[in-house]
């Protein structure tokens, strides 16, 4: 069987319906797998929200965007520290240990924050800056993606 024979048989498996082909000769041994079997996944579109215009806007609702404001400002000079690695998060080094870290303590570059479990190995994750920690984003013994925040930290 050439490469043109080959690209042939994948394109009738595909038109065929059929979810799996196996080939075996005592040279060759060839297995087609195609989408078929599996369901098709749909994706919807959102709904398009439109701004209201209400132009009698009750006091209530104008408090709540003052305070909405206030938080953003405040939330806007916090630092980020993320995960550096996809794991389980955990905020003690073994389970009859204290936490690493609570809200409001005081923490400098390089103090130990927490670990990420990847693959049985424990990772320190350190401070990479020095301020006080505002919120811990993530629950103990969570798995958490690349990038994922982990805790804000006002550098102040």
């Amino acid at each position: 069987m050439n490469i043109k024979d080959i690209q042939q048989l994948i394109k009738f498996v595909a038109k065929s319906g059929v979810s799996e082909v196996k080939i075996k000769s005592k040279d060759l041994k060839i297995g087609i797998k195609t989408g078929a079997g599996t369901k098709p996944v749909v994706y919807k579109e959102s709904p398009t929200i439109l701004p209201q215009t209400n132009i009698s806007q009750t006091s209530e609702s104008k408090s709540d965007q003052v305070l909405e404001n206030k938080k953003t400002e405040e939330e806007s000079n916090l630092l980020t520290i993320t995960s550096p690695i996809i794991g389980t998060f955990y905020r003690k080094p073994s389970p009859d240990k204290p936490n690493f870290v609570e809200k409001g303590d005081v923490i400098s570059e390089g103090d130990v924050l927490c670990v990420i479990e990847a693959m049985k190995l424990f990772n320190e994750i350190e401070a990479e800056f020095s301020g006080k920690i505002v919120k811990i984003l993530v629950d103990d013994a969570s798995p958490v993606e690349f990038d994922q925040p982990l805790f804000l930290i006002d550098p102040s």
